[in-house]
């Protein structure tokens, strides 16, 4: 633990999993090796951490949306002005980004931003991340936290006061960010 007063490498931001190693009984007359309980630790990823790779994501958001949707309905003679809300622009760029959060956190457990920093998402109750956890996490939450813009950063700001470093949305899905090892 580097710093004792710096709360995102203290003891109480670590998270204990129990791990079976060892033996199993099969019948009564078969031994396997005894379960022996393992504990893996993890760090809680900060408030400030999150963020930077939150940005970091939403570049790579923003990117995509510059670079193919653009061009891709200007060649199409489809209008991009975002005068509205539901401007085909708008819609196709909110796609990529419930897209890109959902299915980058289901099958890497973790979105580029969070790949760059190294961090991950992980279940609190150790189960892998459910399509339900995912669609909870990634899509109600986001949609919270991105539709109704002033509670935004409220939304994400309850990480850096939680103990476990969770969001609300995290607090949704029952899921917390960690370090990697």
């Amino acid at each position: 633990m580097r710093d004792e007063q710096n709360s995102e490498y203290t003891n109480e931001n670590v998270i204990h999993e129990d791990v079976n190693v060892g033996e199993d009984r099969i019948s009564n007359d078969t031994m396997l090796p005894a379960k022996e309980v393992g504990v893996i630790e993890y760090r809680y990823a900060g408030f400030w951490m999150r963020l930077w790779a939150f940005l970091l994501d939403l570049l790579i958001i923003w990117s995509i949306g510059a670079i193919v949707i653009y061009p891709i309905f200007r060649l199409l003679g489809i209008s991009t002005s975002q005068s509205f809300m539901f401007s085909p622009a708008t819609i196709a760029t909110t796609i990529v980004l419930y897209g890109y959060f959902i299915l980058m956190t289901k099958y890497f457990k973790q979105t580029l931003g969070k790949m760059v920093f190294g961090l991950r998402v992980v279940d609190l109750k150790a189960n892998d991340l459910s399509w339900k956890t995912i669609l909870f996490r990634e899509g109600v939450g986001r949609y919270i936290a991105l539709v109704y813009a002033p509670i935004t950063y409220i939304v994400f700001l309850v990480a850096a006061f939680t103990s476990k470093k969770q969001g609300v949305h995290d607090f949704i899905a029952d899921t917390t960010v960690v370090h990697e090892k």
